[in-house]
């Protein structure tokens, strides 16, 4: 550290004098002048301290508060000197303070400076390299405090390695307090130099300013810990006031106060105490330095004054100064500016070599460091301080310390340069010119994209560490409590898609933009950095402290929501790790979800996309030629999702989840990639590029538009069919024996109810249990799906229920929409066929938003059949659940309508919602042939465009008992038999445009 002791700075036991001199004393009882080896001990105290913390040995986490101790001493040792000069000659020779300063402090650092720049261009790769020399230049200039504070106020900077020259930032404070505090006291002496009493004045002028000075600086320290921790304990300003400590302690009389040999010790011994329980008790959730920097330095104070002679001279040859006097600690503490200078690169620059070391390790490194520390010393250091050429005129000693700034600017420049021509410019990337996205989830481009193997990655290194979402100032820092007016695309239109979570949802900022422009809709963001969504309790790293500011703007964003126009989409994200305590995450998310739900509006999740762990960027600006060799590990960067499983299991109903993290990471390997098909994945060591997210949009529209959360674009698909309709979905049911139905089209209703149960044995009094077996729904690998009910051992019955993703098939306005499916029904009759109640039918897609509000959200069921019969039926459900328009619970039926065939082979069920203007009405088909049609006329206005209008959802079932086969004499029994399917050849939804002609 720069305060260490040298022939300039020896701490004698002189008091600062008044003009009168002091009277003879005993030779006997004179005051020693001389070393004070206790303070020499007490630099080694703390540099042992740093170098423990460095190090993460158990149980000194607290070490960092060496710093302090140095800081104190520092301000105590420059105080005293310059008005030691003061009183005794009237004036500050600044040029001689800065030349010594120079001649002691700069060459060792350049020496390390420069060892670090060489070093670094062999050990790190080519992006951690522009980083370095940045940092080299930073140090050297004794500026490095402010880049760090810099990049550690700055979210967006996140997943950086540690500089190796990170420590520089405290060299850098005590070089700017240099700057200041020799400057202004030699002000002082100027204005003081005609003083009658020039010491008295002197003193007392610098005193008063000391401790307004000191006072200043505390309180914008304890102001920067609540709100900017890397500000406050980098920052010179919050700092200073360690070195007012050390400063009062050389300037106010404290040889005057009556003390004795006990009291001294006490003080001794409580200041060490306070200094080792800082080391032992404090952590990194700390807040600091604030209050709790009191202690510490308080401490080194008591330390210092139990050590200054007092009236008769005594105070260094008792308690804890004496003990700090002694051979070891002096000898340590003579060798602490370089061991400082050394250990901190060693250990970075080893583990950017070979990884994560453990804290032994780092202990045998550290304890290497002394190697070239004592070599510095020995013959850098020691001669050039001593040097009578260079001490001869402070000229000399200046111009030392000017080359010694200058060698490793010009390394670093020459270095830094090399570096960045090879990685080429940082420009922005062309978005217009990336290749397209694939929909269906199998890669990341489409095949046709796919980039030639061995060219380079889109965005480079360089470009992507840069790659952010373009979305200005809407992704709020930590200390915002609130969101400014986010609004993007379409602003004007009523319909708008709200972003919100921390900066893994303001990822995605880009393709919902896209999303919701292509709909004529807005997107509003709202985005805060570090901020869990759901509702926990965290400490923020920027701020050092429990994130506050996160509780607010929560509170804040979700009230914007429910105060505003109801958006047509809420979708959430936020990284999946603030916690592994899955019970208090879920809790959260309950907290977070329940207002949302409550607006009746679809909520999806996007679930956390993987996280690195580590420098994507930099990895591959090292392996341009072998970008596999960045892979990560999948068992870290993908954490179980309470919530996404939340979601499947059916418990938090209104809420979807969607995820590409099969794109992101596909197949089931041990890794993840950095690199897909040429595209750098990553900006950091958690989010990714923006690149990335531009072209998983159309993977994560089509996952928006299967599960029914956004209309295909522009309302409606655009696969025309003959006569003048217009196709919306159509499903073959190919696909191998035994396989699955598409995952694209359809999804699986589980258990006995909807997700929260609002109508348990679905509201009809079935027995069966619905499940995603095979046993119960596969495709019969001949084109046809087949959904069995089966029967177990204890007599428990079990089937299928599936409906479709899309939530929103409707006619368009004026036109008319079809749905229909080729079915084969249960080639079951008799007693055999009591309780089967095969179905084709569909419900009101707001259903989803609660699975809640039947028969309101209407119910239009296509096809259906109980017991076997001969025979099906058609029904429209709407209204209110007693009576109504449509007749609850018995609904506005065809009656049973005769199928003599239906069991024996396929049949077309069909049902046409038209909404041609005044000829409004559903029509039920068999093969053809109208059978059951109802009239808009026949009820209110509000309950028709509810029923039909607003979007339907397709199920495909096959119940088993109930009221429906109950009321036709049918319940299962011993007789019924299992294993009957209901077959379905197709399935298809088309509309017709108002005024089309077939």
């Amino acid at each position: 550290m720069s305060s260490s002791v040298d022939s300039d700075l020896r701490p004698t036991s002189y008091v600062i004098p008044a003009q009168r001199p002091a009277p003879r004393r005993d030779p006997a009882r004179t005051r020693p002048s001389g070393f004070r080896g206790d303070i020499e001990g007490l630099r080694a105290l703390a540099v042992l301290a740093v170098l423990a913390f460095h190090a993460s040995v158990p149980g000194l986490a607290g070490g960092f508060v060496g710093v302090d101790v140095f800081f104190v001493v520092s301000g105590y040792l420059i105080t005293h000197l310059l008005v030691r000069e003061a009183v005794t000659t009237g004036r500050i020779r600044l040029g001689e303070f800065f030349a010594r300063r120079a001649r002691r402090l700069l060459p060792s650092a350049a020496l390390v400076l420069g060892v670090v720049a060489l070093a670094g261009a062999w050990l790190t790769v080519p992006l951690r390299r522009t980083d370095l020399e940045y940092d080299v230049l930073a140090a050297a200039l004794s500026i490095g405090n402010w880049r760090f504070i810099a990049q550690q106020t700055d979210y967006l900077a996140a997943g950086r390695d540690e500089s190796p020259l990170l420590h520089f930032w405290s060299l850098a404070v005590e070089e700017q307090f240099y700057l200041f505090w020799g400057p202004l006291l030699a002000a002082v002496v100027f204005f003081a130099g005609r003083a009658a009493r020039r010491g008295r004045s002197v003193r007392s002028v610098t005193t008063v300013i000391a401790t307004g000075l000191t006072a200043a600086s505390f309180a914008l320290a304890l102001v920067w810990t609540q709100g900017s921790a890397s500000l406050a304990y980098l920052a010179t300003p919050s700092r200073a006031w360690q070195f007012g400590v050390g400063a009062l302690l050389a300037l106010l009389p404290w040889h005057l106060l009556p003390s004795t040999r006990t009291l001294r010790r006490l003080c001794g011994w409580s200041g060490l105490l306070a200094i080792v329980a800082a080391v032992l008790v404090f952590d990194a959730s700390t807040p600091y330095p604030g209050y709790a920097a009191l202690l510490p330095t308080l401490g080194t104070a008591a330390v210092i004054l139990a050590g200054t002679p007092d009236r008769t001279g005594a105070g260094t040859d008792h308690g804890v100064n004496r003990l700090l006097g002694t051979r070891a600690p002096r000898a340590i503490g003579r060798l602490s500016y370089n061991l400082y200078l050394w250990h901190w690169p060693v250990l970075i620059l080893a583990e950017a070599r070979f990884g994560a070391l453990s804290w032994p390790v780092k202990v045998a490194l550290t304890a290497a460091a002394a190697l070239p520390a004592a070599a510095a010393m020995r013959w850098i250091e020691t001669p050039l301080r001593h040097n009578r050429t260079l001490s001869e005129l402070p000229r000399r000693g200046l111009s030392l310390g000017l080359a010694a700034v200058i060698v490793p600017v010009v390394l670093a420049l020459v270095v830094g340069t090399g570096t960045l021509r090879l990685l080429g410019p940082a420009k922005p990337v062309d978005l217009l010119g990336l290749p397209p996205g694939s929909p269906d989830g199998t890669s990341l481009l489409v095949p046709t994209a796919g980039a030639a193997k061995g060219g380079p990655v889109v965005p480079d290194p360089v470009q992507a560490r840069q790659d952010f979402p373009p979305d200005g100032e809407c992704e709020v820092a930590p200390t915002a409590v609130s969101s400014p007016a986010c609004l993007f695309g379409a602003t004007t239109s009523p319909d708008r898609i709200v972003l919100l979570g921390d900066s893994h949802a303001g990822q995605w900022f880009s393709p919902m933009l896209a999303i919701a422009a292509e709909r004529g809709w807005a997107l509003e963001e709202l985005v805060k950095q570090g901020c869990p969504l759901p509702e926990l309790t965290v400490v923020n790293p920027q701020l050092g402290r429990t994130y506050h500011e996160c509780d607010t703007w929560r509170a804040a964003a979700l009230d914007r929501i429910a105060r505003g126009p109801k958006p047509r989409l809420i979708a959430v994200s936020t990284l999946n790790r603030y916690t592994d305590d899955r019970e208090l995450l879920l809790r959260g998310w309950e907290k977070t979800l329940a207002p949302l739900r409550a607006l009746g509006v679809p909520v999806v999740y996007l679930q956390d996309t993987p996280v690195p762990g580590t420098d994507v960027p930099a990895c591959v600006s090292g392996h341009t030629a072998d970008p596999a060799a960045c892979a990560f590990d999948r068992a870290k960067a993908e954490w179980p999702d309470p919530l996404a499983e939340a979601v499947a299991a059916g418990r938090m109903p209104g809420v979807h989840s969607v995820s590409v993290n099969s794109v992101l990471c596909p197949g089931s390997g041990k890794t993840c990639p950095a690199v897909l098909e040429r595209i750098l994945l990553y900006r950091d060591d958690a989010h990714i590029t923006n690149v990335a997210a531009v072209v998983l949009t159309p993977r994560l529209e089509r996952l928006l538009t299967d599960a029914g959360l956004v209309p295909v674009r522009g309302g409606a698909a655009v696969t025309p069919v003959a006569g003048g309709w217009t196709q919306l979905l159509r499903d073959d049911f190919d696909g191998p024996s035994g396989s699955r139905p598409s995952a694209a089209n359809w999804q699986y209703d589980l258990g006995t109810c909807y997700p929260g149960c609002p109508a348990p044995q679905w509201g009809t009094g079935e027995v069966e249990t619905m499940t995603d077996s095979t046993a119960n729904v596969r495709l019969d690998g001949k084109g046809a799906l087949e959904i069995v009910p089966t029967r177990a051992a204890d007599g428990t019955w079990s089937s299928g229920r599936i409906e479709s993703r899309r939530a929103d098939l409707k006619p368009q306005p004026g036109g008319v929409m079809r749905i229909e499916a080729s079915i084969a029904l249960p080639d079951v009759t008799g007693p055999a066929a009591a309780g089967y109640w095969p179905a084709f039918w569909t419900l009101g897609g707001e259903l989803r938003n609660g699975y809640t509000g039947w028969p309101a959200i209407g119910e239009l069921d296509v096809m259906e059949n109980v017991n076997g019969r001969d025979a099906v039926f058609g029904t429209m459900h709407c209204g209110v659940l007693d009576g109504g328009p449509c007749q609850e619970p018995k609904g506005l039926g065809s009656g049973e309508v005769p199928c003599g065939g239906c069991r024996s082979g396929f049949h077309a069920y069909a049902v046409e919602v038209d909404l041609t203007a005044g000829a409004e009405q559903v029509r039920w088909y068999l093969d053809g042939r109208e059978f059951h049609r109802v009239e808009a006329s026949r009820m209110d206005r509000a309950t028709w465009d509810r029923a039909v209008g607003k979007g339907l959802l397709l199920i495909l079932n096959v119940a088993v008992g109930g009221n429906l086969p109950t009321a036709y004499g049918g319940t299962v029994g011993p007789a019924t038999e299992p294993g009957h399917p209901m077959r379905v050849d197709y399935v298809s939804v088309t509309t017709k445009a108002a005024g089309t002609r077939s």
